[in-house]
């Protein structure tokens, strides 16, 4: 009986082979999957106790067949076929770059990421995980930045759950044999994650380490992404984040090994995931117009340099870490709700994507950037709104009109409707209490809302007569000119308001 794989699920082959010696080291193992005239390479890997496995994501539906190669005689010229399916409910495949700053699923359906910071979640108690995981489905976040390595850090010192690396008999990592057990763990977290919509942004390196992950040899380096790449790859909701703040790390890893970590994934990675690198220092982007960079990943406190950054890297925009909403010592951790929600609206707007984290204080370091569990604070709910809003109206992205310093707003519209369909002008901290510019200049056969971003509201604006606006030259008010605009609104005169202009139709 031919086995069944849905589309863009995993299918994985199972064989035994060789224990003697080192298998990680020893035993070379692939296979090539071939659907009609196409051949794929997909590399195997091992995982323990005489066991070894290749993992695949079918993309086409109908009958695939495979062959494996290997040195190890038992493995090699291994033989089968299975029927790919429809793809799941729900299921849309690996996330893609679209229109080239958005994002969309293979099948076309549009994807915003509106993601969180979870660094160390997948190495807490168990009881913390499931936690996490509930909290999680309340939300509306729809990637998490999770990394393979437990973090030593301040609010997040405690032990890790498992070590990624087996022990050695005087008890120090052996860096030549990785611990099983710990990645099946963090690929049943990433199932679970795929399960609930989620993308999984995996941080490979991190510099926050007291059990020298970050020490690793070069070759044992591109060992440990190779295996990661075999292991993960089959599962669509993965992203490759090579690094959390890799400039801290370029005393031992030198800014042309990042570039050869980024190649190793390629060539091991048969899907194709979306690819980034994260700054620590807010001057030391990495250059993100290199081939292999799927997307920028940036951490930097200046939302409003969002459209300078696309401008400079023609690329998607995520801003990973805007800074935290939180009360830690840090400034970065310490934004109050309202701030990082206006950072939220401010990258949007720009065209760009944000992320969020929340660091709030706790008697046992239980915070929810490092560790996850439960939220506190505020933030998240006016995301998760804001994505409702993106969701309800956008297919193609946001896209700004204007540069970047025209206005103390920004006015952005669908890209594939750059006129009508639906526009938003966000306020953030200005508060005017009438507005013409960049409403509709043909007639007045539009809705408008104004949204209050912090209350969570919508309510019908009041249109009134469009004002002929004065002119500011070199600091002088020269009156005269025309209205921009068929019609005005009337506004409450408070902060962080959005007016949403909609055509009729």
């Amino acid at each position: 009986m031919t086995a069944t794989t849905a589309k863009w699920d995993v299918f994985e082959l199972r064989l035994s082979g060789p224990t003697g010696g080192n298998p990680f080291l020893d035993v070379d193992l692939e296979a090539v999957f071939i659907f009609r005239s196409r051949a794929v390479r997909v590399p195997g890997f091992y995982d323990g106790e005489g066991s070894y496995r290749i993992r695949f994501m079918p993309d086409a539906e109908g009958a695939w067949s495979f062959v494996t190669r290997s040195n190890a005689p038992g493995l090699d010229g291994r033989t089968g076929s299975f029927d790919c399916g429809p793809a799941l409910a729900n299921s849309h495949g690996p996330v893609r770059v679209r229109d080239r700053f958005h994002f969309a699923y293979a099948d076309g359906t549009p994807y915003f990421p509106f993601g969180t910071t979870c660094y160390a979640w997948t190495h807490q108690p168990l009881d913390m995980q499931r936690q996490t995981i509930a909290t999680l489905g309340r939300t509306r976040f729809n990637k998490i930045r999770m990394g393979v390595f437990p973090k030593s850090y301040p609010y997040n010192e405690n032990e890790p759950l498992q070590d990624i690396y087996q022990r050695k008999d005087d008890g120090t990592l052996d860096f030549d044999r990785p611990n099983p057990a710990a990645f099946r763990h963090f690929e049943t977290q990433i199932g679970t994650l795929r399960d609930m919509g989620i993308e999984a942004d995996v941080i490979i390196f991190h510099p926050y380490d007291r059990w020298n992950y970050s020490g690793m040899t070069r070759e044992q380096d591109f060992r440990y992404l190779a295996y990661l790449a075999a292991r993960l790859s089959a599962y669509r909701n993965v992203w490759w984040s090579l690094a959390n703040e890799y400039d801290f790390m370029l005393d031992t890893k030198p800014m042309e090994q990042w570039d050869r970590y980024f190649q190793i994934i390629e060539e091991n990675d048969p899907v194709g995931h979306l690819k980034s690198i994260h700054n620590g220092d807010p001057r030391m982007n990495y250059d993100h117009r290199k081939a292999w960079v799927s997307h920028v990943c940036i951490q930097n406190w200046d939302v409003k340099r969002t459209v300078e950054w696309r401008e400079a890297y023609h690329k998607p925009i995520v801003n990973d870490e805007p800074e935290y909403e939180g009360n830690i010592l840090p400034a970065w951790g310490n934004l109050n709700a309202q701030e990082l929600v206006h950072r939220f609206w401010l990258t949007v707007m720009r065209g760009g994507y944000a992320g969020h984290g929340e660091t709030y204080s706790h008697p046992e370091d239980l915070i929810w950037w490092a560790k996850g569990g439960a939220l506190c604070g505020e933030a998240w709910r006016r995301i998760g709104y804001l994505r409702d809003l993106l969701e309800s109206d956008v297919q193609g992205g946001l896209e700004p009109l204007g540069v970047s310093t025209a206005w103390p707003w920004t006015r952005v519209s669908g890209a594939a409707d750059p006129v009508g369909g639906v526009r938003f002008i966000y306020f953030g901290e200005h508060q005017p209490i009438e507005w013409t510019t960049g409403l509709p200049v043909d007639n007045d056969n539009y809705d408008v809302d104004i949204i209050d971003t912090w209350r969570m509201t919508t309510e019908v604006a009041k249109k009134i007569p469009p004002r002929i606006p004065s002119r500011t030259r070199h600091g002088s008010v020269v009156q005269g000119g025309k209205a921009d605009a068929a019609f005005g609104v009337a506004l409450p005169g408070r902060p962080y308001l959005a007016l949403r202009i909609r055509k009729r139709t």
